[in-house]
């Protein structure tokens, strides 16, 4: 993949997750930071700045394979609690929650048509429509990896909080493993024809993104 890219689409991909991995992991920072959990400040995560968010390799991982992943905020979760019972599910979901608000904003020239679509790119510079959709696309993306509700992701956190007391048992005991079933539906499933990656992430994310963008 890393030779299918197009500069355009490079410069465009680099711009985006400078601005979703930042405001993605300031909104778990922000939230926790009123919720009464100094944490993220204190490790100086209360910021925009990118150089503050980015993994390395995470980085790589979203520019060339589609999906990535940033420095975690750390948190104390008995702070959030002592604030409310949902202390930790509030500050999960915020994050998945910002890059959904990003994606509506970049949909919105894109929907009244400020900014017509399919604009052709130069051969360095992206396009104005080539920018929002990759802007759009990405950002729906994290939305959509983030809430699977799998370890170390924001949607275990989230449904945890839902769920009666005996699944959040059976989620402590898989929690361990969650991240190489994670990888195994991400790389080894579509190897044997069970695209799950294909139903829960990229089919919702076109079907957003002709909602948002009203294709």
């Amino acid at each position: 993949m890393l030779f299918n890219l197009s500069v355009p689409i490079l410069i465009s991909r680099i711009i985006t997750l400078l601005v979703a991995f930042s405001f993605h992991e300031f909104a778990h920072a922000a939230s926790a930071d009123a919720l009464g959990d100094t944490t993220p400040r204190m490790h100086g995560r209360l910021t925009l700045n990118p150089l503050a968010h980015l993994d390395p390799m995470g980085t790589i991982a979203l520019l060339f394979v589609g999906f990535g992943w940033a420095k975690p905020v750390p948190i104390n979760p008995y702070a959030l609690r002592r604030k409310t019972r949902a202390g930790v599910m509030l500050v999960s979901i915020a994050g998945p929650a910002s890059n959904l608000l990003l994606a509506m904003l970049a949909a919105i020239p894109l929907r009244l048509r400020w900014v017509p679509l399919g604009m052709p790119s130069g051969l360095i510079l992206p396009s104005w429509s080539d920018f929002l959709l990759e802007f759009l696309f990405v950002n729906l993306a994290l939305f959509l990896f983030n809430i699977i509700p799998l370890a170390p992701l924001d949607g275990e956190k989230v449904i945890t909080f839902f769920l009666p007391d005996h699944w959040v048992e059976f989620y402590d005991r898989i929690r361990p493993y969650s991240p190489i079933i994670l990888l195994m539906i991400i790389f080894v499933l579509p190897m044997f024809g069970l695209d799950l990656v294909n139903l829960i992430i990229r089919q919702p994310l076109m079907g957003l993104a002709r909602f948002l963008v009203n294709w």
